[in-house]
């Protein structure tokens, strides 16, 4: 880090972190994240911008002979660091089993590192983690859509005297490769009524919405007066 910085050099340490900032956000805004195209480009900026004052304070580091004062410039990237942690706290919620918001967390975090490195003059690291970082948001995105995840989800089907019965059921599940984890049976003795709730489990991928065969063709059978299938979203 040079300890004298001419107005080109802060000139393209802005520019760079603007493109950063730029570039991420316009991914993450696109896909309707709350951090977007403004959040990520502000938060580039104002990292690098307090790297660049870093800078130009750096003669003035340490302790003068005639002084108590001890200044450490480094307590200003690292109180950026910590600050953008309560933000990316903030961003992220909880709604029932389902977790959101830990990438647009992380990409804020990623976002200011980045404009402290181009704050710092590392250029050249600064443009490497922007290609990285940009190759995780939009290529490992297809990916992480492929891979299966486990998934759970409730039956509840309502059948008559002469539906399946309950083991016919369960067997069903298992050889549709569902695992029951608890299921909850009411009976109706005066019309013959039963109503079976079983919770389930399973893996695919996040991407695979269709209601399961088996769900079909219990439907069709006969005897049963209604069927219900409710899969939680994936987390």
């Amino acid at each position: 880090m040079p300890l004298h910085l001419s107005w080109v050099d802060i000139s393209i340490r802005i520019l760079c972190a603007f493109a950063a900032g730029l570039l991420i956000g316009f991914n993450r805004g696109e896909r309707g994240r709350p951090a977007g195209l403004r959040t990520t480009t502000l938060v580039s900026l104002a990292a690098c911008l307090a790297m660049i004052q870093a800078n130009i304070l750096l003669p003035q580091a340490g302790r003068a002979p005639d002084s108590f004062i001890n200044l450490d410039l480094m307590r200003l990237p690292l109180g950026i660091l910590s600050g953008m942690g309560f933000i990316g706290a903030g961003a992220i919620l909880r709604r029932g089993n389902m977790l959101i918001g830990v990438t647009t967390a992380a990409t804020l975090w990623f976002v200011t590192v980045l404009g402290l490195c181009f704050g710092g003059g590392q250029i050249a690291l600064g443009f490497s983690g922007l290609v990285l970082g940009f190759l995780v948001l939009t290529g490992l995105r297809w990916f992480e859509v492929k891979i299966k995840q486990y998934r759970h989800g409730t039956l509840t089907i309502v059948t008559g005297a002469d539906g399946p019965s309950d083991a016919e059921i369960r067997s069903g599940l298992s050889a549709a490769g569902y695992q029951i984890g608890s299921c909850a049976i009411t009976y109706r003795p005066g019309d013959a009524v039963q109503e079976l709730s079983c919770s389930v489990q399973w893996r695919s991928p996040i991407s695979e919405t269709k209601t399961p065969v088996f769900v079909s063709t219990l439907a069709r059978r006969t005897g049963v007066v209604s069927i219900a299938w409710t899969p939680e979203k994936a987390s």
